[in-house]
């Protein structure tokens, strides 16, 4: 698990495995069952981010593919605050809740090397936040307010009843962050 705390590198244009390593990363998306992929997960140590689905009603759904593939994505701007019961493939069995960015703005270059922008907003921001995170060695274990082991199935039956939640759709999400940490104190 130690390279899953590797910060991941910028990637160059002219690298010559790019090509391939997007492969991979949209195969391994394509046939199990996650969300989204960073690089670092599959053992690329790369700034790349595959996205599949960021529908939250369809979160079980193996045939969706939005096909959106991040190259160095920075995050430009965070606002709102959500939260969700959080799982990862590489993380096992450990479901977290995490608070995450309602919306997110971002810049991250296509293979033609184009820059380009986007705005994730509600539970897209929180995919592309947690795939994000894995490019800085961060997991939501480390993020998460409380934890849980629990199987796949027990996951899904566990968030009919915690689903995800927009606390709120505006303001800075650091400060929201601030501020629902002095609320919840126990």
């Amino acid at each position: 698990m130690e390279w899953l705390r590797r910060v991941s590198k910028e990637v160059s244009l002219d690298d010559k495995e790019l090509k391939n390593d997007l492969e991979v990363l949209r195969d391994y998306s394509l046939n199990n069952g996650v969300l989204a992929m960073a690089a670092i997960q599959l053992g690329i140590d790369k700034r790349l981010i595959y996205i599949k689905n960021t529908d939250v009603n369809n979160l079980l759904d193996r045939t969706v593919d939005e096909s959106i593939v991040l190259i160095n994505p920075v995050i430009e701007k965070m606002e709102g605050l959500t939260t969700f019961w959080e799982a990862c493939a590489s993380c096992l069995n450990n479901m977290g809740m995490v608070l995450r960015p309602y919306k997110v703005s971002i810049s991250y270059m296509d293979l033609d090397g184009n820059k380009l922008s986007k705005v994730f907003e509600g539970f897209g921001s929180t995919v592309f936040c947690h795939e994000y995170d894995h490019l800085d060695g961060i997991l939501h274990m480390d993020k998460s307010l409380e934890m849980f082991d629990m199987e796949p199935e027990d996951r899904a039956k566990f968030r009919e009843d915690h689903p995800y939640e927009i606390l709120e759709k505006t303001g800075d999400y650091k400060k929201l962050v601030e501020e629902y940490g002095k609320r919840n104190k126990n």
